[in-house]
């Protein structure tokens, strides 16, 4: 069972490793939550599949900046919200029905507070006027000052 179990998660490892690369390419599909979910899998299943995506010239920084929590940059938070919000009015535009209207209005708000309430990446954080060198700033927290 444990080998079985080991084998799943390899292969679920590259299946996200391949998702998250066509993601990069492709502006619906996601990158980093395919990454990041490979890169648990490989965690748990192969140190050399792990290793390999950790110290990945392209991919190993998502991986860190996560891990980090060093937060996300201004410009790629803007980018990210004008894609969803995009993607999703469009969506709700071509189904045109009430409920779907509604459930994606309210996914959108719910993942555009999660992403607003995430800190802002250092070298950001160092234009906010009287922020520290190594302080993490929210944008809630931005808003107040």
């Amino acid at each position: 069972m444990k080998e079985t179990l080991h084998y799943c998660l390899i292969s679920l490892g590259w299946i996200c490793v391949v998702l998250g690369v066509i993601g990069i390419f492709l502006p619906l599909l996601p990158t980093t939550p395919f990454i990041l979910l490979a890169a648990w899998c490989f965690a748990k299943s192969s140190p050399r599949f792990h290793h390999w995506l950790i110290s990945h010239p392209k991919l190993g920084p998502i991986i860190h900046t996560w891990q980090s929590g060093e937060g996300i940059s201004r410009g790629l938070r803007n980018r990210v919200l004008a894609v969803m919000w995009a993607s999703m009015l469009l969506s709700m535009w071509i189904v045109g029905k009430w409920w779907s209207i509604a459930l994606l209005s309210s996914i959108g708000i719910a993942v555009s507070i999660y992403i607003f309430r995430q800190p802002i990446a250092v070298e950001d954080v160092e234009d906010i006027k009287g922020a520290k060198d190594n302080e993490k700033v929210t944008l809630a927290q931005q808003g107040e000052k």
